[in-house]
């Protein structure tokens, strides 16, 4: 084998774990509870779907990245595409999936610790105190840039990985064959905004077509690699949950739920050898601090970008502020922030920005533009209308539970 061979398939490979890692995070701490209603075997099926969604519209910004300067980002892309308006949108939809997400890690991570608390030394922290500790210390390793983010990030990526391998392999044989066998076809259809979320990928799309110097055919195989991977994990994930977790009773989904509380909740109940819960909880914070780092950090660029703030201490601080306070005041004040924050960005965030967008942009590329390019993803204007009416279909699911959980 030759050396540019070895280089080009290291390369494909560092991407597919870029891809996967970046669909990986504290999603997967909601994902049993949103799917818990209809089972797993229908939440298979509707994550199948979801995965090759995502696989193919981030091969839809490639196509259309490829059009532009090498470097170009989603704002540029849109701007050029769809016109200024469709600028307005992206810079929109982008603040509001990041403090979407941040506010659900910091939920999520206030929870954690509430529980670490209880279990260690019988201490019982409030939910504003155990929410204000969790983003006040992450936000300070943003605030420190990007050499601290890369070096706490690496650490807790390991031990990510290494909690996932134990859970999985301890807790496999306290899986119940009923319990995956329970099933609810009608009952999916409201975790789909949930599992477009999991899939999310596509904000590193530009870096990405610079990584592998625009070369169309190993960007489509690094990007349908790294999603399949994805699903491999999170069907495991979910296997082990749904299999170990039942939906009804205490401590059960279904409660989790309505509390809008995280899967590692209703795990601990469940779960015999009680040591596999205690892993679960260090996946748990794990993946939520690695999500936090890495939204938090692409969120304080695009402030710095937008705002011209880069050099002093004072502006440093301004942004971090900028990235920590909103998503703290909604985490404390609504306690279901965990699960509804996650499943609104996948219903209103994923919906437009990672799947009517990228139709739009390449539908004017290809047909009104008429942009040339050597690299142009398959299926042709069926493949653009199917991807505009699903994102559109799960947009109104959003939408109708949206209104369904508003007291009247």
């Amino acid at each position: 084998m030759s050396l540019p061979e070895q280089t080009k398939r290291g390369n494909i490979f560092s991407v597919m774990a870029l891809v996967a890692g970046t669909c990986i995070g504290g999603g997967m701490l909601a994902l049993p509870v949103s799917t818990g209603p209809s089972g797993f075997i229908p939440s298979l099926a509707l994550m199948t779907i979801c995965c090759a969604f995502m696989a193919i519209t981030g091969l839809l910004f490639v196509e259309a990245n490829l059009w532009m300067e090498r470097g170009a980002s989603f704002v540029s892309m849109a701007a050029r595409l769809i016109g200024p308006f469709g600028k307005v949108v992206v810079v929109i939809l982008f603040l509001f999936i990041a403090y979407a997400s941040l506010i659900a890690y910091a939920a999520g991570g206030g929870d954690l610790l509430i529980l670490a608390g209880k279990s260690s030394s019988g201490i019982s922290l409030s939910r504003s105190i155990a929410c204000t500790l969790f983003v006040a210390l992450f936000s300070f390793v943003i605030f420190l840039g990007n050499k601290s983010v890369g070096r706490v990030n690496a650490i807790l990526f390991v031990g990510m990985v290494v909690a996932y391998g134990l859970l999985v392999m301890a807790g496999v044989g306290e899986v119940s064959g009923s319990l995956l066998l329970r099933a609810s076809w009608s009952e999916g259809i409201a975790s789909l905004p949930l599992l477009l979320t999991i899939f999310s990928y596509q904000a590193i799309v530009p870096s990405l077509v610079i990584y592998l110097d625009g070369d169309g055919a190993r960007l489509r195989t690094a990007i349908i690699g790294g999603a399949i991977i994805a699903f491999v994990i999170y069907a495991l994930w979910q296997a082990l949950f749904l299999g170990i977790v039942p939906f009804e009773g205490q401590h059960g989904l279904e409660e989790a739920l309505r509390l809008g509380s995280s899967a590692t909740h209703s795990f601990r109940h469940h779960v015999v050898a009680k040591w596999i819960s205690a892993v679960g909880e260090f996946f748990a914070f794990f993946a939520l601090v690695t999500s936090f780092l890495g939204i938090g950090l692409g969120l304080y660029d695009f402030l710095a970008d937008g705002l011209k703030l880069r050099g002093s201490r004072y502006e440093k601080g301004s942004l971090t502020l900028l990235v920590a306070i909103p998503s703290l005041i909604f985490a404390i004040n609504y306690p279901r922030a965990f699960i509804i924050a996650l499943e609104t960005t996948g219903g209103f965030g994923d919906t437009v920005l990672n799947g009517l967008i990228p139709a739009l942009m390449v539908w004017s590329g290809r047909y009104v533009q008429r942009c040339k390019g050597h690299f142009r993803v398959w299926g042709g204007r069926s493949l653009l209308l199917a991807i505009v009416l699903f994102a559109l279909f799960v947009l109104g699911v959003e939408i109708a539970e949206r209104i369904r959980a508003t007291p009247l």
